[in-house]
């Protein structure tokens, strides 16, 4: 059921549905009104089976909750390749601190800015609702060419990629694949990095708070955040990295203790914000707001050009009950400062593709537990191996228990794919100048749907989208009708068996 949105998505999106191609933002807006935050997908896969059956198409769910959708060809289009249209259901969910929203509950709230389709204080949705959104009214024309066509809705892409993998072998027809999960309209992706997610866990002793401690609340705020893929090479901050060195200064300056550290969430999303709550001795204070404050000008004038609003607050508040042992503490902030985040290697076969990175995703200090959350990303095997090495040996040394999971295989780009060479002509046709033909940082879901279906020629593209995995992600307007364009052409271009 969709109550909570069916009663005003209309009014609360209209601006967005009189946008051309209408057809399309109207299924966004459909989309965004459902909630459909990663790892909670029940609603939006019982929205996208009706979706299906009130067309009166074969519609399944699969034993993980992929939604697959098959529509015969279209007059005239039965002699060509059948073809698999993709895109994944989930959004991340990330807000501003200062937003109210619940994303289990709440559809998206839209606004257009200029050239942009933005949300209210939170994600958008564009990656890759716009691509769901494609299908589905491909799904529903009547008037569009097209080959017998598999749409594929898989789940869980941002936090797993669980979907992509529990997909079995043999339900798919499709001789080609189209993935609509590229962020730049000029692009045609041929490959992407695999990933592997690395946890650290330890377990430390609390001791009780000195009565000659007072408590302070160190806050950052205002970075931009962004893909842990698609942004790593930029540079912004990373919010856990900031306040680990803001940490490990007062503590060597004026022998601060920490009772607890909240900072970023998803491993997919560079981390915007951190929160420490700490305890300074009185004679100490003097020292620790001046140094700290010191340290704090030189950040953000490290960090003015890339992030002009970056706010690192420090507060006066209670003094916390417990505090990390000194040794735990030792060892975390040492740690944390040595661990590698960011850009490991550059590609020396592709010129400017990030090869391999990391992101400390997540920091989370409390209640005599540390965690702390990476992603690490490669489109090279071994070089994914000697950065998890790294980073598990560096979170060993402090006594962590180092787990590695989510290990999915990166797509490796084949030069020579023919649907390649059908969307680099009617590109050039359309647009008179040539397609930008890459591979991407992101982990994109056709590496591992070649694992069950290694003959399926693939190739993925999209309009552009700025600031995915961040509440400043945008959909440009301009490029979802040139977007809207490219597709319904490709479509017609599909070959023959």
């Amino acid at each position: 059921m969709y109550f909570y949105n069916s009663l005003n998505i209309n009014i609360m999106n209209k601006e967005i549905r009189n946008l051309e191609p209408k057809v399309l933002w109207n299924k966004f807006a459909d989309l965004n009104a459902v909630p459909r935050p990663s790892k909670k997908e029940e609603r939006v896969i019982a929205f996208m089976k009706k979706f299906g059956e009130d067309l009166g198409l074969e519609t399944k769910v699969d034993k993980v909750g992929n939604v697959i959708i098959k529509k015969p060809a279209t007059s005239g289009m039965e002699d060509r390749k059948a073809i698999v249209m993709q895109s994944h259901l989930d959004m991340v969910h990330q807000k501003n601190s200062d937003t109210t929203f619940d994303f289990e509950t709440q559809g998206i709230e839209m606004l257009v800015d200029g050239d942009w389709v933005r949300a209210k204080g939170t994600t958008l949705g564009a990656d890759n609702g716009l691509g769901v959104a494609t299908i589905m009214a491909i799904l529903e024309s009547k008037i569009i060419a097209h080959p017998a066509l598999e749409a594929l809705f898989t789940i869980d892409e941002e936090t797993g990629m669980t979907g992509a993998m529990g997909l079995e072998g043999g339900i798919l027809k499709g001789e080609i694949l189209l993935n609509l999960d590229t962020e730049e309209d000029d692009e045609i992706g041929v490959g992407c990095a695999g990933g592997v997610d690395v946890t650290a866990t330890r377990k430390y002793m609390e001791e009780g708070c000195s009565k000659t401690m007072i408590g302070y609340s160190i806050t950052i705020q205002g970075l931009q955040g962004g893909h842990s893929g698609m942004d790593i090479h930029k540079g912004l901050g990373n919010a856990n990295k900031i306040m680990n060195r803001l940490l490990f200064e007062a503590s060597q300056d004026c022998g601060i203790r920490i009772s607890s550290i909240d900072g970023g969430s998803l491993r997919n999303a560079i981390p915007r914000e951190s929160v420490a709550v700490i305890a300074v001795e009185k004679p100490q204070i003097e020292v620790f707001l001046f140094e700290v404050n010191r340290l704090i000008t030189e950040i953000q004038k490290e960090f003015q050009t890339l992030e002009p609003q970056l706010k690192i607050a420090i507060k006066e508040t209670q003094t916390p009950e417990k505090i990390l042992d000194t040794d735990s503490q030792e060892l975390l902030l040492r740690s944390l400062y040595a661990a590698h985040n960011g850009v490991y290697r550059m590609s020396p076969a592709i010129a400017d593709l990030v090869e391999t990175s990391n992101n400390i995703a997540r920091v989370l200090v409390k209640d005599g537990d540390i965690h702390i959350g990476c992603l690490t990303r490669s489109s090279v095997e071994s070089s994914k191996i000697d950065l998890v090495n790294a980073l598990r040996s560096c979170f060993e040394l402090m006594g962590c228990d180092v787990k590695i999971s989510g290990d999915y295989p990166g797509w490796e780009p084949n030069m020579e794919s023919p649907i390649l060479k059908v969307l680099e002509n009617v590109y050039e046709k359309m647009y008179r100048q040539k397609a930008h033909v890459a591979a991407c940082h992101a982990g994109l879901e056709c590496g591992i749907l070649g694992q069950n279906y290694p003959d399926m020629d693939m190739i993925s593209f999209g309009p552009t989208i700025k600031g995915a995995h961040s509440p400043d992600e945008r959909a440009s307007i301009s490029s979802a009708q040139k977007y809207w364009e490219f597709v319904v052409e490709i479509l017609k271009n599909i070959p023959k068996k």
